[in-house]
């Protein structure tokens, strides 16, 4: 992760939640009149979500369930880049000031240090990834800095099937836990070679459009199965 030396910046304001049937959207307004910040009005999706958006940004806020903060993330030039809970709502608003009036990373989380993003992402701000490459950071960062401790199993499956060159060059596809590959780099997708479903257990069952191939121990084994039955001169994802 890329790391930010700057010091938390202190709340004047009380920590804040959503009033009983007030709208989340209605209490980031208030909260950010208080703080005398500048925010688009965002897009009410009720108690627990609202969207901030424009031409090229966006920044999703969601109330976690059992008191545990909100979850922010951080939209640009195609890809989720940043994401971070927050406990307290006021910093949320800073976070989502920053990003919407035009900061970086960097500079987004110098005023909201919740805040978190993979190298990758400082990379493709400065220059955008190809559309493989980027795909494959975006769908392992989804898992790796997740506030849901659910995917473990996706996330173990994925970082073994990017330790493989054949198929860092095809498009990582994920449906239901589920993972295969695309020789087309964008949505429609085109699946290549067999698909592998994670078990809760570690074990992985591989699959030939829908008729089980295997049964592996570990997804090593299961994306050592992938790779060795890829036809001849797949990819690279177009």
């Amino acid at each position: 992760m890329t790391s930010s030396s700057a010091n938390p910046v202190p709340d004047p304001v009380p920590h804040t939640r959503p009033e009983t049937g007030s709208s989340l959207a209605d209490t980031l307004c208030r909260t950010a009149a208080q703080l005398d910040l500048s925010l688009p009005m965002p897009e009410d999706k009720g108690e627990r979500s609202a969207e901030f958006s424009n031409d090229d940004r966006r920044v999703v806020v969601l109330v976690l369930r059992e008191e545990r903060g909100y979850w922010v993330r951080c939209h640009g030039q195609g890809a989720w880049l940043a994401t971070g809970v927050a406990t307290e709502l006021t910093t949320v608003v800073r976070a989502a000031t920053a990003w919407m009036g035009g900061a970086g990373l960097e500079q987004t989380r110098e005023v909201a240090p919740f805040i978190q993003y993979g190298d990758w992402a400082v990379a493709h701000e400065r220059e955008p990834l190809d559309a493989v490459e980027l795909a494959w950071c975006h769908t392992l960062d989804s898992l790796r800095l997740s506030p849901w401790d659910r995917s473990p199993r996706n996330l173990a499956l994925l970082e073994a099937a990017y330790a493989q060159p054949e198929l860092r060059r095809l498009t990582p596809v994920t449906s239901h836990f589920m993972l295969w590959f695309s020789t087309r780099a964008r949505f429609p997708y085109v699946r290549v070679g067999y698909s592998i479903d994670p078990l809760p257990d570690g074990r992985c069952v591989v699959r030939d459009k829908g008729d089980v191939v295997a049964h592996t121990a570990s997804p090593e084994e299961a994306v050592a199965l992938v790779v060795a039955a890829l036809p001849k001169d797949t990819g690279p994802a177009r």
